[in-house]
């Protein structure tokens, strides 16, 4: 038994130090230094927010080239550029831009696609500024039914910023930075998923950036 206890201790051990030493890969995926420690947009949306994950790609295309792909995101519009079958309820993500879904306002709704209920409620545009950021606000409790952000907070809540950033480079090139600001209470389930969280936004948020970049820069191609 002692054996079978110290087997599970060192490979309970071996979890946690291999977890630890990838938590940083999967929460910082391509960005800079300064892109991680340095500001962000929409600071102040999410009251006590701390910075979330930050990954970044630079996409051979001018910021104008990349904003009509982000304002169509929503899962009864053009989806999440993701892996569909686990975050789109198997509806495939557009190929190309959609003139019918680039009138997104202030306080619109985006909604996210389930197999069961179909398109539901799921986050606020909380920041637009035209070809350089995009600010999608979510605010639910622990079993994800959203919540009215005029309303007192309960004790146990997630709420949370999830930013586009476009910054322009030389070159008409463009750096996509997504990012944001999060709370969880209470504090402890926070730290909980700050372990589970980030391998599965690494999972998703790598493959929409990877797919996001495919396509700004094929339909430039294609453009001239």
């Amino acid at each position: 038994m002692n054996k079978v206890l110290t087997a599970v201790g060192a490979s309970t051990a071996a979890a946690i130090a291999c977890s630890a030493a990838l938590r940083p890969v999967f929460r910082h995926w391509g960005a800079a230094r300064d892109e991680v420690e340095g500001p962000y947009p929409g600071e102040g949306i999410v009251p006590d927010g701390e910075r979330g994950a930050t990954m970044a790609v630079t996409i051979d295309a001018p910021p104008e080239a990349v904003w009509p792909w982000l304002v169509q995101l929503g899962g009864d519009r053009a989806g999440w550029y993701s892996w569909d079958r686990l975050d789109n309820g198997g509806r495939q993500s557009a190929d190309r831009i959609h003139p019918e879904w680039q009138d997104l306002k202030l306080g619109d709704t985006v909604k996210y696609w389930t197999k069961r209920n179909g398109a539901v409620d799921a986050w606020t545009v909380a920041a637009l500024e035209p070809n350089r950021f995009l600010g999608l606000h979510g605010l639910s409790d622990l079993t994800g039914r959203p919540l009215d952000p005029k309303e007192p907070r309960p004790s146990a809540y997630t709420e949370g910023l999830w930013g586009f950033q476009l910054k322009e480079l030389p070159g008409g090139r463009t750096r996509l930075v997504i990012g944001g600001y999060e709370t969880f209470r209470p504090r402890s389930v926070g730290w909980l998923l700050s372990w589970i969280f980030p391998p599965l936004v690494w999972v998703m948020q790598s493959r929409m950036l990877a797919v996001l970049k495919r396509n700004a820069e094929r339909a430039g191609t294609h453009a001239g």
